[in-house]
């Protein structure tokens, strides 16, 4: 499915992708060559775990003179729903408390459950 991607990039810095359809949804790249791969990830790691509907996409026209999207510009992409996992598998694993707060600290800071951020470090260490 066609989703909206605001894209806005600040001189010497990457381009950052923001995906309103998925609230706190949002990734960076070097390349905008890689944003729409990079939006797939981001959406796969928002959606991971989570028990959700999975959103129908918006209309650009309704977004376009939000003034939280300006200086940038809009991109399609298309993303992948087969590749969305939102059904949660329930998991029990034992990690020591103060990285559990580590964890979770983080996790905060970046918009993110705990469980999304432990997935996105599994993915990547996988990737790796």
């Amino acid at each position: 499915m066609l989703y909206p991607v605001y894209v806005h990039k600040d001189e010497g810095s990457a381009y950052s992708a923001t995906i309103p359809d998925f609230p706190g949804c949002f990734s960076a790249a070097d390349d905008m060559a890689d944003l729409p791969r990079m939006a797939q990830e981001a959406v796969e790691v928002y959606c991971e775990g989570e028990d959700l509907v999975l959103p129908i996409a918006s209309d650009i026209e309704g977004m376009k003179d939000d003034k939280a999207y300006q200086d940038g510009f809009w991109l399609m992409v298309d993303i992948d729903l087969s590749r969305v996992n939102t059904k949660p598998v329930r998991l029990n694993i034992s990690l020591p408390a103060n990285l559990v707060v580590e964890i979770d600290r983080y996790a905060a800071a970046q918009h993110m459950t705990r469980s999304g951020l432990l997935a996105k470090a599994a993915q990547l260490a996988i990737r790796d």
